[in-house]
């Protein structure tokens, strides 16, 4: 029964509820009902985790989640770790991670990965890892896209979080499975342009608001392009390596 994820699922819908989130669900019948598969997710902020999970929940599965490896250094962030099936990823020594989800997705498990790695800040889809081709290939398993979208405006980079009662509305969209090829390129080539579909339908009959910072620029938002977004990261890595060569000028 996994009661700790159950108390996880709980304590999100209680979230939910406080915040007046609206959340709608389409496409809950491409998550399979067994056996393993890779999620991927689009990653516009810090909470769309979330809506992926529920989606995950409502179609009668668990999803299990790669998470940074010093996330175990809290003691209760651990402990969830441990009891949720989540797989800690050490980026200085990613191969254990990468081996450990694959075993998961052998044994049955479907694992939510962020084929963009990073969040986006134009909320546009970002250039896509291969991660999730060769994972779901290695494991002979599919590859189902999901896009989470509205979630950005809860929590997302350089903006303040927006955890009040806003009703803020979000749409998640589940697409068909892909099949893994060898060619690892060409499969994250396909699910990026499956996801950029998925992403329009999600955005098609949501609204907007003119000039609004969570809205991309093609639509009338102020979001930065892709272009602007990737200085800006390049920007904020250059000042993450000043610090750790020079911590004391932080």
């Amino acid at each position: 029964m996994e009661p700790v994820y159950r108390l996880l699922e709980m304590t999100a819908n209680t979230a939910v509820f406080l915040t007046g989130a609206k959340i709608e669900y389409r496409g809950l019948k491409e998550i399979p009902a067994s056996g393993g598969a890779v999620i991927a997710i689009n990653h516009t902020g810090y909470v769309d985790f979330l809506p992926a999970a529920l989606a995950s929940v409502e179609a009668g599965r668990r999803l299990r989640f790669m998470v940074k490896a010093e996330m175990q250094e809290v003691s209760i962030v651990n402990y969830l770790i441990k009891h949720t099936k989540a797989i800690p990823v050490d980026r200085s020594a990613g191969h254990g991670a990468y081996e450990a989800a694959v075993g998961s997705l052998r044994s049955g498990e479907i694992i939510g990965v962020y084929p963009e790695a990073t969040i986006s800040r134009s909320f546009e889809l970002k250039e896509f890892k291969t991660g999730a081709a060769r994972m779901a290939h290695e494991a002979g398993v599919p590859i189902v896209p999901l896009v989470v979208w509205g979630a950005q405006r809860i929590w997302t980079k350089s903006h303040p979080k927006n955890l009040r009662h806003s009703k803020i509305p979000v749409n998640v969209v589940v697409g068909p499975s892909l099949a893994a090829s060898e060619d690892f390129e060409r499969t994250t080539t396909a699910l990026r342009n499956v996801m950029e579909q998925l992403l329009e339908q999600a955005q098609a009959d949501y609204s907007r608001e003119p000039g609004a910072y969570w809205l991309p620029r093609r639509l009338g938002g102020s979001a930065p392009t892709l272009e602007e977004a990737q200085l800006l990261d390049q920007a904020e890595l250059a000042e993450r390596a000043r610090k750790r060569t020079d911590p004391g000028r932080r």
